[in-house]
């Protein structure tokens, strides 16, 4: 069974503490995803506030780690910018790294540099991260700022994604901005790495009628390990938890919707799953719990079939 997990954050942990992706001691790295069997990787390149750097100059550090780690590594994995270089990478017998970026404050109300990141091979970009941003504004526990939506720039880039092939993500988005991007894309979205707001309350998770908008209209979500989105007030990931998350979006959501997102290098509470290293564990119980066309949809094919609909 193979594997496709929409987001990491392992390139800024490349970049900040100097190593590199064939072998380290983070959640991911290239000789346990080949053990594993994945399939791709989203490689989320995700921009904190510098206080040297602006978020577009710190894309471009972060980028250049990205293109010399594949570079490097070129062995085992290859950049892909569409569902078909997946596949031939897979015939090949190499994984495959799909680009993206978590928050899309370095536009800074520049819609060109939409095509910039398109043509280094952004294939996906978190609208927003945890704070307001030129696209709109993030979830939040106040409703009145929840309910925001879309800023005007924001409603340009939807359009300007759909036209590039570039997957919208909506994970932090807050609630109002996630139906202006239902009502306005012409393409299926996504939410990377979220979970079920019904099994645990945060705001960052998303709730039943927002489920169902991704599936009606072909998108996917990619399930979240981090503890604080699994379960209220634990600080612990089990995979049980990861599991009844898979269960309940497979019942109100249907079996193609529902994809992989770990969050891995991205997250500080204690885990089961502690890497790559325990993915195969994973993928053997939804191998117990669905039949094995349910099992590989989770694993890899919702996702291809996704950036099939909306990068090619």
């Amino acid at each position: 069974m193979q594997i496709i997990d929409m987001h990491c954050d392992t390139l800024l942990e490349c970049y900040q503490k100097n190593y590199g992706l064939r072998r380290n001691t983070g959640h991911v790295d290239l000789l346990r995803m080949k053990d594993a069997g994945a399939l791709a990787q989203f490689f989320a390149i995700y921009l904190p506030m510098d206080d040297n750097l602006t978020p577009y100059r710190l894309f471009q550090e972060i980028y250049n780690v990205y293109t010399r780690e594949l570079a490097a590594n070129s062995d085992l994995i290859a950049p892909a910018i569409s569902y078909d270089d997946i596949l031939i990478h897979d015939r090949e017998g190499r994984m495959s790294a799909v680009l993206s970026v978590e928050d899309g404050h370095l536009l800074a109300g520049k819609l060109e540099r939409l095509d910039e990141l398109y043509d280094k091979g952004v294939r996906l970009m978190t609208l927003l991260w945890c704070r307001e941003n030129c696209i709109g504004f993030p979830d939040s526990l106040k409703r009145e700022e929840h309910r925001l939506g879309l800023k005007p720039f924001g409603f340009d880039v939807i359009e300007k994604m759909n036209q590039l092939g570039m997957i919208i993500d909506v994970s932090h988005l807050s609630e109002g901005g996630f139906y202006d991007v239902a009502a306005h894309s012409k393409k299926p979205f996504v939410a990377s790495h979220s979970c079920a707001r019904s099994l645990c309350g945060h705001s960052r998770n998303l709730s039943d009628e927002q489920l169902r908008c991704i599936s009606e209209k072909g998108g996917v979500v990619g399930v979240n390990y981090n503890s604080y989105f699994l379960r209220e007030g634990s600080d612990f990931s089990s995979m049980e938890d990861i599991l009844l998350h898979v269960d309940y979006l497979i019942n109100l959501m249907g079996v193609d919707s529902v994809a992989l997102g770990s969050d891995f290098d991205g997250i500080e509470c204690r885990m089961e799953m502690r890497g790559y290293g325990q993915y195969q564990r994973l993928v053997e119980q939804l191998e117990r719990r669905y039949p094995a066309e349910t099992a590989e949809k989770i694993c890899c094919k919702n996702v291809l079939r996704m950036m099939k609909e909306c990068c090619d």
